[in-house]
This record gives structure tokens, sequence and C-alpha cells, in this order.
């Protein structure tokens, strides 16, 4: 009983912390990202800089998405249960798509650094 007291008491703190890391990263990954877009002259078809801002996103998310399966530990109802289960899931299914993209990405980048070296 001490144990799950404690857990109760802390885990909103974890939980907190690792949600502002996340929003931290998806701050400097779009400040990153605005200054390389108006560097580069607005060109919306810089793959590197949708790659780049991909990654970061996906990584914020994987922070909080570790919030988030730590506040199932303080779960007292089925409907706090519910809600956050599809947090969960709809979390899962953001980070699946932007890993997705990112690996579509990075195929697409080499593809075309491979072909400008055989054109050398």
């Amino acid at each position: 009983m001490i144990i799950e007291e404690f857990l109760i008491k802390i885990i909103p703190y974890i939980t907190g912390a690792l949600e502002s890391v996340g929003v931290f990263i998806i701050v400097l990954g779009s400040i990153e990202s605005v200054i390389k877009l108006v560097k580069s002259r607005f060109d919306f078809g810089d793959e590197e800089l949708k790659l780049e801002f991909a990654r970061a996103l996906a990584l914020s998310l994987e922070f909080k998405l570790a919030a988030e399966i730590l506040k199932t530990v303080v779960i007292r109802t089925l409907d706090e249960f519910f809600i956050l289960s599809a947090i969960v899931v709809l979390r899962v299914v953001i980070t699946f798509v932007l890993h997705w993209e990112i690996k579509s990405s990075e195929e697409i980048e080499t593809k075309g650094k491979k072909s400008d070296k055989n054109k050398i």
C-alpha cells in the first residue's frame, strides 16, 4: 500500500516532465524547421527538411506515449481507462505513420543520391 500511494503521488510529476520534454522537442523541431525553410526560400519540396521535422515529431510522440503508459498506473475508473486507451491508440497510430513516412523519405533520398552518383 505504501508503494501504491507513493506512485499515485509521484506519477503525475513524472508524466508531466515526460510530456514537457515532448513539447520542448516539438517546439525546437518547429523552430529549426522554420529557420531552414526560410533559408531555403520556402522550398516546400525539400525532403531533408520534412524528414528532420518528422523525426522531431516522432521523438516527441515517444515521450508523450511513455507518459500515457505511466498514467495507466493511477487509473481508478473504467471511463479513465477508455479515454487513456483511445489516446494511446491514436498516438501509436500517429507514431507508426510518422515512422513510415520517415522510412519512405529516407528511401527516396537514398535513391536520389544513387542516381546522382550514376550521372557522374
